[in-house]
């Protein structure tokens, strides 16, 4: 199994690189810094595409998956109830080109 970075550090370093990139970070929901659970709604130019969450595979190491709902005026409820259930939980909002790209380069493994 390998290590995992602190929630807080992932998401400063996540903001820089997109800001970096000429692009917009935002963080929608402050989580635990050290072991926060993490979604990230990616965005182009104000329009939402896929929401992430970083989860352990069966290989023990992280991956980024896909989750919640397609529709992005859905997406609201949902981060909501996950909050609800999850008061540590990071919600960020990464703003720029290729911004999929950008979390596997900081956030890989």
């Amino acid at each position: 199994m390998t290590g995992r970075l602190a929630a807080g550090l992932l998401v400063s370093a996540l903001i820089r690189r997109v800001e970096a990139a000429g692009g917009s970070a935002m963080v929608l929901a402050r989580g635990d810094a050290t072991a926060g659970s993490l979604l990230i709604q990616l965005a182009e130019r104000g329009v939402a595409g896929q929401l992430l969450e970083r989860t352990l595979n069966s290989r023990g190491s992280y991956a980024w998956t896909p989750v919640g709902p397609e529709d992005p005026a859905a997406r609201g409820d949902y981060i909501a109830r996950r909050r609800r259930n999850d008061p540590d939980l990071w919600v960020i909002e990464l703003d720029a080109a290729h911004a999929a790209a950008i979390v596997n380069e900081v956030a890989a493994g």
